[in-house]
């Protein structure tokens, strides 16, 4: 049994829960805690807004503790502004979050609310069939690492990549009934 928590301080969370629940030898829960971090095999940070989760890390006191299971090699996911959270770089702003992939990525790439949609775009890496991918007020990739690999794009926009433990999407995973993304995700904390 794996157990993988949820950072419950905004966003998608019961929607994360509710898909790692539907797969087998997952044991998932909320994390807000400290102590809580330390009792995982893996982490996913959800979507919601990239500033306001920076924030509640910091006076929920998790940053510092992120960082350094993050770069202890704990498998940590991020969707949508769990992408922002992990990037070394956001564009036009001169600070990050966590600070732990080796990436740029541009916040609200594919505009505002209104401009959300649904597409399905073949991963290979994770399925064998296309899979359907949500955009909320999206960021993507616009620069990437030596050692990051991409794992999708849309056009030519970076919208799923993997560094060493870190997984980031552009996309909510969470808002389809498709489990494969969050499988491949179990796989590789299984791997770990």
């Amino acid at each position: 049994m794996v157990k993988v928590g949820v950072l419950a301080l905004q966003g998608g969370v019961e929607e994360h829960l509710s898909l790692l629940e539907s797969l087998p030898e997952v044991e998932a829960s909320p994390v807000k805690k400290q102590s809580e971090l330390t009792k995982l095999d893996g982490l996913i940070i959800p979507g919601g807004e990239s500033t306001t989760i920076g924030r509640l890390i910091e006076i929920f006191g998790l940053k510092e503790k992120l960082i350094e299971l993050g770069k202890a090699g704990l498998p940590i996911w991020g969707t949508c502004a769990g992408m922002i959270l992990l990037a070394k770089e956001i564009l036009g702003s001169g600070k990050n979050h966590l600070g732990l992939m080796n990436i740029t990525v541009k916040r609200n790439g594919y505009g505002n609310q209104l401009a959300s949609f649904r597409t399905e775009v073949e991963v290979p890496a994770v399925a064998e069939e296309s899979l359907p991918l949500v955009f909320i007020r999206a960021p993507y990739v616009t620069e990437v690492g030596s050692e990051v690999k991409v794992l999708a794009r849309i056009d030519e926009n970076i919208v799923a990549v993997e560094e060493k433990n870190f997984l980031a999407t552009s996309f909510h995973p969470e808002l389809t009934t498709d489990s494969n993304f969050h499988q491949y995700f179990i796989n590789k904390v299984n791997a770990r």
